[in-house]
Parts: C-alpha cells; sequence; structure tokens
C-alpha cells in the first residue's frame, strides 16, 4: 500500500492548489544543480566571482552569472561590488539563504551516504532491463 499525502507531515499540495505553482518555481530554483553547489560553497562564507567559480567544478562563467543573478533576485545572495579597479564583486548567502543550509546540506548528506546503494540498484535495473524485462525492481521501491 502506497503512503498518501496525508502521512508526512508538510506534504506536496495537489497540483491544483493555489501556490503549487509558486512553490514549483521556487524548488526549481533551489534544487536546480548550479545553486546547490553555489549554496554549499557560500556556506563557508563570503567569497568572490573567480574563488566561486574555482570551487565549482565544471560551471561555466555564463551559467555561474546567470544562476547567481537568478538566486540574487529570489534573496538567497546578496552581491556587494567594491570601486576597486579592477572591480572588485562578493557574494554571500543573505539570512534568507542561510535558512537554506539545513535542508541542502541534509540532501548531500543523504545522497553521500547513498551513493552505494544507488547505484546497485541502477547495476540491477540496467541488468534486468537487457534481460528482457524489470521484473523485480518493485520490491526496491
Amino acid at each position: 500500500m502506497s503512503p498518501s499525502n496525508t502521512d508526512f507531515p508538510g506534504a506536496l499540495p495537489a497540483p491544483e492548489a493555489e501556490g503549487c505553482q509558486a512553490t514549483r518555481e521556487i524548488l526549481n530554483r533551489v534544487g536546480d544543480k548550479w545553486s546547490l553547489y553555489i549554496i554549499a560553497s557560500l556556506a563557508r562564507g563570503r567569497l568572490r566571482f573567480n574563488a566561486l567559480k574555482r570551487s565549482i567544478n565544471g560551471i561555466s562563467q555564463r551559467m555561474l552569472t546567470l544562476t547567481l543573478k537568478g538566486m540574487e533576485r529570489d534573496g538567497l545572495i546578496s552581491r556587494t561590488v567594491y570601486p576597486t579597479i579592477p572591480p572588485r564583486v562578493d557574494y554571500e548567502l543573505t539570512v534568507l539563504g542561510r535558512t537554506l543550509l539545513e535542508p541542502v546540506m541534509a540532501l548531500v548528506n543523504w545522497a553521500n551516504d547513498n551513493r552505494s546503494a544507488i547505484e546497485e540498484a541502477h547495476r540491477h535495473f540496467d541488468s534486468a532491463a537487457k534481460s528482457g524485462g524489470t521484473e523485480g525492481t518493485d520490491s526496491q521501491r
């Protein structure tokens, strides 16, 4: 028997519920790949753009710029420009952004703790798919 939304406090609202679109937009922002890395990087404190870029393996300058702008618009990070030559720009989590640290780090820790189990599930699923079916995979759900 599968659990219903009422089994979990704070469960997601029904798709047609008022506010669902806004919730989805917020979750899309904080749940995207680069935002999570930015939040985790800024957890240690204020960083300049290039230091932030170096701390996130694989992110392009353009993607970092776009993601930072979106996060700034959402009130999750602040951007401080210093009138130097060349201009110095620092980024840091806002009070609102810092409230994301606990759930984000819980998700990161969960992923680290369960990486082996997920890799094993992938192997099991892929092996079953190659042999002509995915029998037995329901027991893992």
